[in-house]
């Protein structure tokens, strides 16, 4: 599985961006696509995770009611809307990606395991 961030940038405090992850490879409808973060000097932290089937995103507390996630699967597209952007969501975003598993996992899964495939970064400066 090989994931292609890209949509960040610099934006002032109260704006928007939205990110894009595209996949390829081996990818199914039951994978679940996600957005981590990482700050300087801080641990990676999850954000939000949706599956190719549309099931019921996951956000984290930092993200829910200003990131919203959306996908299309033709083009095999995962978007992270970010709204309402900020200082303390400047950070490195990274897409990621996790095959099916047994259970559907939780957002404290996530933040504490991962995923199991990563794509390069993407910088999103948030100005105050």
């Amino acid at each position: 599985v090989q994931l292609q961030a890209s949509g960040g940038g610099l934006v002032q405090a109260g704006g928007s961006l939205r990110l894009s992850c595209a996949a390829s490879g081996r990818t199914s409808s039951s994978y679940v696509l996600g957005w981590f973060r990482q700050a300087p000097g801080k641990e990676r932290e999850f954000v939000a995770a949706l599956s190719w089937s549309g099931d019921s995103p996951l956000y984290a507390d930092s993200a829910k009611g200003r990131f919203t996630l959306s996908r299309d699967i033709a083009k095999k597209t995962v978007y992270l809307q970010m709204n309402s952007l900020k200082y303390e969501d400047t950070a490195v975003y990274y897409c990621a990606a996790d095959p099916p598993g047994p259970t559907k996992k939780s957002t404290t899964y996530y933040q504490y395991h991962g995923m199991d495939y990563w794509g390069k970064g993407t910088q999103v400066t948030v100005s105050s």
